[in-house]
């Protein structure tokens, strides 16, 4: 165990020092935000301060959830990066091709084309930005393609666009409007300006667009290489490892006869966790809810089979909210788990501690309310701009909600904190106690008349138990602790601070937070869950929750910045990114062993049978895993996939396969073995349960392969063939293919949501009592049931 732990504070350290290093270095070469944008005979274009207001315009009308920008963001509007700047490449070569051959640039011959497009590029290209000035100086031309692109955007935002999902009056004004376009010139600018000492822009040449020479770099070719080869690398080695600890495998024999947990008596803070559970319920079914409204805006964008919802609940917010409520209701199973599981790894209750769990109930639900409410008010324009950054919507997927509800949500999660370190400190104390007295049994006489060593002995065993258990502890509080403080690093930016940045502390949140400490935390908890069940020695629960820990974040730590290939970083984030979210993959392709032993355990004695769902669910989490995170994760990972593919419907179908499919069926089983053990004795009414589980997972299943990645290849070919603008443009979206695809999603979703309302009838059945059966399961042994 001590090397597990050296192995996993040097991947801690070492990686969290890289990561730093290249934060350094993203905000030392970050793209510049000129004060100002000037022609060359003098006019300016974009007055100081500009910029950063049109930043705020963006961010309160939804920012991320109206189209995406740099690649990141939702998939029915267009990228508005890639959008302007092929508006503005197509009104210069029309400009240039009228004034010197008189047709527009579409008729020239190629020879002429080949000509303008050279000359675009040139222009497009060349870094006027004077840095000791703070001013950037363009073409004429510019200004006037500028003017023209304002005035298409009226049409959208302001009138309205149904093919976009954009309702009438999305930008209350044209003043506004126009503060929004020169955040917008900006990012394009930013795209297509080469970086001042290299070959490509300051977003790596991304978006694609060979009207102005955006082309992959040889980044991207050779960093893609090299992922590959350390992905393979990483396989084979992994391979090895588990061929070599094969007979190491925990053997079934020694399992109990009966329920270790069937008579627990469950603790006041315990019974107060189950009301978690019921709003968990409402959220899941409120999510899926939304989920068809946001999915059936992308063929019907001004309203729901004929009723105008957008007047109402616009996109925006209806995927705000579909995304905000799913990590609520994930956030919240996992945390009411870990305050759940807390006395049952100390056997302990804290005073208070049952005030404590009450008091983080009501901030959570202040945190959901306040939060959805501030962001529809900000997105329908009943905020300034300025409010709306505190109150309602920061505009940055995953972490829309208001300034002042993310501290509040910060204070609760330190609240939880303390209350999880309360209830695990007499675990510590207890485990640290433990050896310590064993020990000493080994080392001195034993006095037989002390029935603390009596019920040690002098076998050694108590000493191996007592470290297991508190290395698992430790591991535990260790990720308690990080779930809790990294959360922090969405308090980073303000509401003018540089978009590189904000990307870069974002995916601190949504990569390290979501899918690093949380992946650990659960780790951990199934680990003692299994412990305390006696289907798993204590020593191997924790070498293995350690070992999974180190080996995730080995890779999961520094492959976050495989999120900022193309988001104004340089080539440092790319390299270290690429080769790194590799690894991330690695064990994600063996992690079927572990998925086996679960079911190996569901079946050790009839009697676990009855934790039988909880084991399934952690069965899926399993198999999206290697899906959702390893396949179609590593399908878009590396440079040049991603290059061609951020935005397309290839991500959102390894966010959903992922998030949900990984870190939302992880919630679920987590809460299932809560209730479970909650009243161990009574057995369930398993129809509906059954019904969700195999609901849930066929149904996300037949979204993905039927609709999302179909649609998402698809649109990779026309992002190859013509251009990344052309795979998010309405004229590709519309065609009658692409919308048969789209509608293909109906057969999955339906599916999936009637599994969620299965899997939500079940929940509030144990609530009411109609999910309980009136006969006993006949697990235990007769003098444990009639106790």
């Amino acid at each position: 165990m001590k090397r597990l732990w050296l192995a996993f504070t040097a991947v801690m350290v070492v990686s969290f020092l890289v990561l730093g290093w290249i934060g350094t270095r993203i905000y030392q070469e970050m793209p510049p935000i000129p004060d100002k944008f000037v022609t060359t005979d003098g006019v300016t274009l974009v007055e100081s301060g500009e910029i950063g207001k049109g930043q705020n315009v963006w961010q309160s009308l939804g920012g991320m959830q109206v189209g995406s920008i740099w690649g990141h963001g939702s998939y029915v509007a267009p990228d508005w990066t890639a959008d302007w700047l092929h508006r503005e490449a197509m009104f210069i070569l029309d400009k240039w091709g009228g004034a010197e051959f008189g047709q527009p640039f579409d008729e020239l011959d190629e020879e002429h084309q080949g000509q303008l497009i050279g000359r675009l590029s040139k222009m497009m290209h060349t870094n006027t930005y004077d840095e000791s000035t703070g001013v950037a100086t363009i073409a004429p031309i510019r200004a006037e393609a500028f003017a023209a692109n304002v005035e298409h955007y009226k049409t959208v935002f302001i009138d309205g666009n149904a093919d976009y999902a954009i309702p009438p009056g999305t930008i209350s004004d044209e003043q506004r409007l126009h503060k929004f376009a020169t955040f917008i010139f900006w990012t394009s600018w930013a795209a297509s300006t080469t970086r001042p000492s290299d070959i490509a822009s300051y977003t790596n040449n991304w978006p694609h667009e060979p009207l102005v020479g955006n082309r992959p770099t040889g980044d991207n070719i050779v960093w893609t290489g090299v992922s590959v080869i350390m992905l393979l690398a990483g396989i084979s080695a992994m391979a090895w490892w588990y061929a070599s600890r094969r007979e190491e495998e925990e053997k079934a024999e020694g399992i109990a006869a009966s329920d270790p947990l069937s008579r627990w008596q469950a603790t006041p803070s315990q019974k107060a966790t189950i009301k978690y559970f019921w709003v968990v319920a409402a959220l899941i079914f409120a999510q899926m809810s939304l989920g068809i409204v946001t999915a059936h805006y992308g063929v019907e964008g001004e309203g729901f089979y004929g009723f105008p919802l957008a007047e109402y609940l616009p996109y925006s917010v209806s995927r705000t909210w579909h995304v905000q409520i799913g990590l609520f209701w994930i956030a919240t199973a996992w945390l009411a788990a870990g305050l759940f599981i807390g006395p049952l790894v100390s056997n302990h209750e804290p005073k208070f501690q049952r005030l404590g769990v009450n008091v983080l109930f009501a901030a959570l639900l202040l945190v959901v309310v306040g939060s959805l409410t501030g962001e529809w008010l900000s997105v329908k324009n009943y905020m300034s701009d300025s409010v709306s950054f505190y109150l309602g919507h920061q505009g940055y997927e995953y972490v829309e909600l208001g300034r002042l509800w993310q501290i509040a949500l910060m204070a609760g999660l330190l609240l939880w904190l303390v209350l999880m370190l309360r209830v695990l400190w007499p675990a510590l104390r207890q485990a640290a106690h433990a050896e310590d007295t064993a020990e000493a049994v080994q080392s001195f006489d034993v006095d037989r008349s002390r029935p603390e060593l009596k019920a040690i002995g002098t076998s050694g065993q108590g000493n191996v138990e007592a470290k297991s258990q508190r290395h698992l502890v430790t591991l535990l509080a260790v990720a308690t602790g990080a779930i809790a403080l990294f959360y922090g690093a969405g308090l980073t930016w303000g509401q003018h601070s540089h978009l590189t940045m904000v990307e870069y502390w974002r995916w601190w949140v949504v990569h390290l937070w979501v899918e690093g400490f949380f992946e650990v935390f659960a780790t951990t908890v199934i680990a003692f869950v299994f412990m305390r069940l006696n289907l798993v020695r204590p020593g191997l629960a924790a070498a293995a929750a350690l070992l999974s820990a180190t080996i995730f974040l080995a890779g999961g730590i520094i492959g976050t910045c495989h999120h900022l290939y193309f988001s104004g970083t340089p080539v440092v984030a790319l390299a270290w990114g690429s080769v790194f979210s590799a690894l991330e993959v690695v064990p994600l392709t063996l992690i079927g062993f572990d998925a086996m032993e679960d079911l190996r355990r569901s079946k050790a004695s009839p009697w676990v049978r009855r934790y039988k769902w909880p084991i399934y669910f952690f069965v899926a989490v399993a198999f999206w895993n290697m899906i959702g995170a390893g396949l179609f994760g590593f399908m878009i990972n590396p440079p040049i996939a991603l290059y061609y593919m951020q935005g397309l419907n290839t991500t959102p179908l390894h966010g959903h396969a992922a998030l949900f499919g990984v870190y939302g069926m992880l919630g679920i089983g987590l809460m299932l073995m809560c209730l479970r053990v909650l009243i161990p004795a009574r057995s369930w009414k398993d129809g509906a349960l059954k019904v969700g589980f195999w609901g849930m997972n066929i149904g996300l299943m037949a979204m993905c392969v039927l609709s999302l990645l179909p649609v998402g290849l698809l649109q990779t070919k026309a992002s190859v063939e013509t251009g990344y603008w052309f795979a998010r443009s309405s004229e590709f979206m519309q065609t009658d293919l692409m919308q048969t695809l789209r509608w293909m999603r109906v057969p999955g979703d339906t599916i999936f949501f009637l599994g969620a309302v299965a899997l939500v009838w079940f929940v509030f059945g144990l609530w009411t009592g109609h999910s309980f059966s009136k006969q006993d399961d006949g697990f235990d042994q007769p003098q444990l049931r009639s106790s």
